[in-house]
């Protein structure tokens, strides 16, 4: 199995350094470049093509918003993994609409890194529950009026009553425990119908679940 090719990108040296040392130590995957801005960013993904860039944000020149909205229009086989200290509706949105794959905090422990990097090398979306809180909310904001969502929407061709009712709650910013608490449910059988619906739409997460749902 080829590795995962990974370019970083941070305009902090020890932090490029340490992530460095940090994937080397792993099978499968190769850091195969540095950048330490956007523009260097979009410059080395052109010459290496790598899998996935891990791209900081708050960067020199060219922030790595303005890079992900390059690389994501010129490179589209580029997967964009947003590596960011800061955890506020407008970086995380922003990432999302100019086509990060995923978001991860600064404080994002190696194991999780490492799932992110393989979920987003493999063209699907990485966002940590409190990153996917923060997607639902905009979702909802911009999109659920009247509250529920309509009977005329595909989805609902495709999951039970039950599982219905508990994607009603889940629109409504429920999470598993208050819906097995309204519902006299076990929160195991919650979270079993969330990842049957997801199975049946092919959702890749709660977020893209929602947005069948109220889009």
């Amino acid at each position: 199995m080829n590795p995962i090719k990974v370019l970083l990108a941070d305009d902090h040296d020890v932090v490029r350094k340490g992530m460095k040392m940090l994937l080397e130590d792993e099978e499968g995957i190769l850091v195969i470049g540095e950048a330490a801005d956007g523009a260097e960013a979009i410059d080395k993904v052109k010459i290496l093509m790598p899998d996935v860039v891990i791209l900081d944000l708050t960067m020199p020149k060219m922030t790595g918003i303005e890079a992900a909205a390059v690389i994501s229009q010129e490179y589209p086989s580029v997967k964009i993994l947003i590596f960011s200290m800061h955890n506020n509706r407008e970086y995380i949105i922003n990432s999302v609409e100019n086509g990060a794959s995923g978001y991860l905090l600064k404080d994002t422990g190696k194991d999780e890194l490492l799932r992110a990097l393989t979920v987003v090398s493999e063209g699907r979306k990485y966002f940590p529950p409190e990153i996917s809180e923060v997607i639902i909310d905009e979702l909802l904001a911009k999109n659920l009026s009247g509250g529920a969502p309509t009977e005329s929407k595909p989805i609902f061709q495709k999951i039970t009553p039950k599982e219905r009712q508990i994607l009603d709650l889940i629109v409504q910013g429920y999470n598993s425990r208050e819906i097995a608490d309204k519902l006299f449910l076990s929160i195991r059988t919650v979270d079993n119908h969330r990842a049957n619906m997801m199975k049946k739409t092919k959702a890749k997460n709660t977020a893209d679940l929602v947005k069948m749902a109220i889009q």
